[in-house]
């Protein structure tokens, strides 16, 4: 007789299964948190993925959600499953750091809306994920917390700013986490390691957070943030598997009228008639692929067609192209104002690679575009939403890229200037999404040299659900890829 199969360790196991698991009494979430707090122990004092983990306060949890199940409560759909937060939005008790000495010492009053809808679930807070300062570049280095690794490789970044998100639960310290994105920060860090990523539209998870303060010598000011932070940026989960993704966005949708581009309720689900159709568009004809960014698309775009959808080859899409070119604009002249505060309070990396950005922006729209400039980029970004939108209608996805090349060498945007232009020119898959404020899901796809190449899938507003379920053919088909394997 053979030797008896192992049993999966909890900290393996996805969310979906641990959520059944607790609440059928298979397992304690006591013992889930136990597991995921071994795991952490063992990998990441050399990762540094994770970096406020208090142990006592999350089996505090964890015991107060056994206690409910023992006492036949309703339980939500989360409950007792460990999440990590993201280091720049609120949770009470804890910094909003954003990767910033200088933010370390002030303590949320309160959650931000995503973490409370996690908490309603019954989730259990399970570590702050590292970021790098201002959560403003595709690494995730900071001065206060150190660099964060990517699992698969120390050379390759882990992507940003969700990089350590990503990063820990490609490893397992966690079968959930949050992010948000305003430029691929929750897609680009879960394509770098392995993992499933997805950015909603936005509106449909609330970006509300209590009232954030500055100090001056008049007392305490609330902060304003710029307009895209409003019209671009969304929280959204990152998971090991799209059935747990589904699951996690499930729980964050939070229609919500505090959030400026809240919406009061979400529009149910469209259903079309027949398989859905997906146009592939590898480039924008700014920068060539690498051969194995290539290969990951073909590979995608093959299952996606073995599923039963149609799938069709485009030359080139100059509304994506221009979309990425618009963030650009948007999010650079943005930053222009805050430029005193990041150079004041931040490190030697972000100001690099800020000035860097600037470089890269200035080749597009000059050093200083002007106030013109920019209004008129508010306009005819409302024109693009309209034209992508009419273009995918319910039936229609988009297939890209995530990036022109696989995961980046570490720091890549700060160790030379012509190089980190060329990151900007490489990431046009990330940037044109954001600033319509489209859904888009990565999903991974293959290994090569090591390194996990992941596609995107790019959908009309609030079609997540269709997202998911090409996702979801796309992961069926594929091996799948994890660091302890």
């Amino acid at each position: 007789m053979g030797n008896p199969a192992q049993p999966v360790p909890l900290w393996q196991r996805t969310a979906t299964e641990l959520a059944a698991a607790i609440r059928t009494r298979e397992v304690s979430a006591v013992e889930v948190v136990q597991s995921c707090l071994g795991r952490i122990e063992e990998t990441n004092p050399r990762l540094n993925t994770l970096v406020d983990v208090r142990p006592d306060e999350a089996l505090a949890e964890a015991r107060r959600a056994d206690e409910a199940v023992a006492a036949g409560a309703e339980l939500g759909p989360l409950h007792g499953v460990p999440v990590s937060v993201k280091i720049n939005t609120e949770q009470r008790g804890y910094a909003t750091s954003n990767g910033v000495a200088a933010f370390a010492g002030r303590a949320a009053q309160g959650d931000a809306a995503c973490v409370t809808a996690l908490r309603e679930s019954g989730a259990v807070l399970l570590g702050r994920s590292n970021s790098p300062a201002f959560s403003f570049r595709w690494f995730s280095t900071n001065d206060l917390h150190g660099r964060t690794l990517n699992p698969w490789d120390d050379t390759r970044t882990p992507g940003g700013s969700s990089g350590g998100a990503a990063g820990s639960l490609a490893v397992g310290m966690t079968p959930l986490a949050q992010g948000n994105d305003i430029g691929g920060s929750i897609r680009f860090p879960a394509a770098c390691c392995g993992v499933v990523g997805v950015r909603p539209t936005v509106g449909r998870i609330s970006d509300w957070g209590p009232p954030a303060y500055a100090d001056t010598p008049e007392g305490p000011v609330e902060l304003d943030f710029p307009p895209t932070v409003h019209a671009c940026a969304v929280q959204g989960p990152l998971a090991r598997t799209v059935a747990d993704a589904r699951l996690a966005l499930r729980v964050m949708t939070t229609p919500d009228l505090r959030h400026s581009h809240g919406v009061p309720a979400i529009p149910e689900r469209t259903q079309g008639a027949g398989p859905k159709k997906v146009s592939v568009v590898r480039s924008i004809g700014t920068v060539k692929n690498h051969p194995a960014v290539d290969h990951a698309v073909t590979d995608a775009a093959a299952r996606l067609a073995e599923a039963g959808y149609e799938v069709e080859e485009l030359e080139g899409m100059p509304l994506l192209a221009e979309a990425a070119r618009l963030w650009s604009l948007l999010i650079t002249e943005d930053i222009r104002p805050i430029l005193p505060m990041v150079n004041e309070l931040g490190g030697d990396d972000i100001r690099t690679a800020l000035a860097n950005h600037f470089a890269a922006a200035a080749t597009v729209w000059g050093e200083s575009p002007g106030l013109e400039t920019y209004i008129n980029g508010w306009a005819r970004r409302a024109t693009l939403i309209t034209r992508l939108q009419e273009l995918l209608g319910h039936d229609r996805l988009l297939l890209t890229p995530v990036c022109a090349e696989p995961p980046f060498e570490q720091d890549a945007d700060i160790t030379d200037r012509v190089r980190a232009i060329q990151l900007f020119a490489a990431m046009w898959p990330m940037t044109a999404v954001p600033v319509l404020g489209f859904p888009a899901v990565t999903v991974p796809v293959a290994l090569s040299d090591g390194l996990p190449l992941s596609a995107q899938i790019i959908g009309g507003r609030f079609e997540e659900e269709a997202l998911l379920d090409a996702a979801q053919a796309i992961e069926d088909r594929t091996l799948a890829m994890r660091v302890w394997s």
